[in-house]
């Protein structure tokens, strides 16, 4: 199999240019090499990126989002497996995003990572709704009164979670938020801000888990324009394949083996991000998948 063919049949079915994007992590360091990719592409009118995401930064997400908006006139997301996460804010800039029966998103709401406590035990993550239901635990489990939760839970908390360190918490969502409302604005200027506001909100705060694996379903009842293209789905599900086989430290036949965490594919050729041990840099090359 090899990729680029399945891309030039998705450019000739769907009259656009397409972009392979597979990260294990977003982060801002991929915007100079995403950069160099789509300058090489033009400013085609209908962009369609093929996108497989694990999570990453949210505002390498945002960034990340813009630059490939304002690259194209139409930006189509063909999403056939992962999206999570950051991957879920960063799909939320395209006018269109079609998805493959087992795609995979996922609510939105940042994780505070925590240090491990002395005897080991204590979760290393808490989501924002771990922290802003943490009051409405102890009225529902507890039988506390309204008032007297809230005073426990901020003792609580703040006895184990530096204050300033609540703050920035509560800081991060408010910037989610913004950040998504920005994104949805892109192709959805014409719909009432409330609106673009209940959609943020239900990925923020609507789900009892980070983790919890949205559908395709899911996102369109949210009011997200999910469109439905089985040719191109299938195509993009081949190109998953590959990806899944390629992409991250799992695939590794051994811990010191070298291994791709970025993966960007145009018909022109492909480029990946090589990472090794001892903490060096890592370095971009030329390779074909498949």
């Amino acid at each position: 199999m090899n990729i680029r063919r399945h891309i030039e049949e998705l450019e000739a079915r769907r009259g656009s240019k397409v972009l392979v994007f597979a990260a294990s992590h977003l982060e801002l360091e991929l915007l100079p090499e995403l950069y160099d990719t789509l300058r090489g592409l033009g400013r085609p009118a209908r962009l369609d990126v093929v996108f497989y995401c694990k999570g990453g930064v949210v505002n390498a997400a945002r960034r990340i989002a813009l630059l490939l908006h304002s690259f194209t006139d139409h930006l189509t997301f063909i999403v056939p497996h992962r999206c999570e996460s950051a991957g879920t804010i960063t799909a939320l800039a395209a006018r269109e995003l079609v998805a493959g029966p087992v795609a995979v998103f996922s609510p939105i709401d940042p994780l505070l990572q925590t240090a491990p406590s002395a005897q080991g035990s204590g979760p290393l993550a808490a989501s924002s709704e771990d922290v802003r239901l943490f009051s409405q635990m102890a009225k529902d489990w507890f039988g506390l009164e309204e008032g007297e939760a809230k005073r426990q839970a901020m003792s609580v908390l703040c006895e184990n979670i530096f204050p300033t360190t609540l703050t920035s918490f509560y800081r991060s969502i408010l910037e989610a938020r913004l950040i998504c409302a920005e994104l949805l604005a892109l192709h959805m200027a014409h719909e009432p801000e409330a609106r673009r506001a209940r959609i943020a909100d239900q990925l923020l705060f609507g789900h009892h888990s980070h983790t919890y694996a949205l559908t395709r379903d899911d996102m369109a009842s949210l009011g997200l324009p999910i469109r439905r293209d089985e040719p191109a789905e299938d195509l993009a599900w081949e190109i998953a394949r590959a990806l899944r086989s390629a992409l991250g430290g799992g695939v590794r036949r051994s811990r010191e083996d070298d291994w791709f965490d970025t993966i960007f594919v145009t018909r022109e050729g492909a480029r990946r991000r090589r990472r090794g041990q001892g903490g060096l840099a890592p370095s971009w090359e030329d390779g074909e998948l498949g």
